[in-house]
């Protein structure tokens, strides 16, 4: 059974980049067909879709977040990692690393327990 864990630092500092890592165990990120996508939940808010990077290493983003999203990954340790610049205070929320075999938030079967990263100075 496919295991997601997310990691990185629970405190950014505004304008700086926010940058997770999702370790996937269990599963290849590479298995055809599926899609990691990264999504966050602000506090007292719903949770929102911000982007994905399928098994062929294509990226798709949220155009909401496009311009500060960049998804990558690493397969040597089935990784993928989420980087969010130029961060503000509204950019603090849970965030949380899942599988789909979708873009967006339909079909997602497996989920990370979800970090929260605070932005704040």
């Amino acid at each position: 059974q496919v295991q997601l864990q997310e990691s990185g630092p629970g405190l950014v500092k505004p304008s700086q980049t926010l940058s997770l890592t999702c370790t996937v165990s269990g599963g290849s990120i590479t298995t055809n067909y599926y899609y990691w996508s990264w999504i966050r939940q602000p506090p007292g808010k719903g949770r929102e879709w911000m982007g994905a990077i399928a098994y062929s290493g294509s990226t798709y983003y949220s155009p909401s977040l496009k311009s500060r999203t960049a998804i990558s990954r690493d397969t040597s340790k089935n990784q993928f990692t989420l980087q969010l610049s130029s961060v503000t205070p509204e950019d603090t929320a849970v965030y949380y690393c899942a599988r789909g075999l979708a873009l967006g938030m339909n079909g997602l079967d497996a989920w990370g327990q979800g970090t929260l990263v605070t932005v704040s100075s």
